[in-house]
């Protein structure tokens, strides 16, 4: 069994930052890749972020390049995703993913486990 917890989310004002991290614990995983999402209300759950196995590849959904970085720790298997210029828009549930693939991933279904999220609201 593995667990994904999520922190750091909260309020912030528009322009503020925020970094959010996920550990994991339970069964020890290698070489793989982990991710970031986020569900607004009355949407789908979307991608933000992906980050492969070794931290060489990144990928990012257009709405928060530039202003968004995912980062990890590999022997913990701990990721975060530093949140900077933060928008209206940004606000959702933000969850953290475990994908058994070692390349990134943007897709929900490439991804195996997760955490129950962590709420971040931008207020204008």
């Amino acid at each position: 069994q593995v667990q994904l917890v999520e922190s750091g989310g909260g309020l912030v004002q528009v322009g503020g930052s925020l970094r959010l991290s996920c550990t994991t614990s339970g069964r020890t995983f290698t070489s793989i890749a982990m991710g970031w999402f986020r569900q607004a209300p009355g949407k789908e759950r979307e991608f933000v972020a992906a980050i492969s196995w070794n931290g060489s590849r990144l990928n990012y959904a257009e709405s928060v390049k530039g202003r968004f970085t995912i980062s990890r720790e590999s022997p913990k298997n701990t990721v975060y995703l530093q949140m900077n210029s933060l928008k209206p828009e940004d606000t959702a549930v933000y969850y953290c993913a475990l994908s058994l693939r070692q390349s990134i991933a943007s897709m929900t279904h490439d991804y195996s486990y997760w955490g129950q999220g962590t709420q971040v609201t931008v207020s204008s």
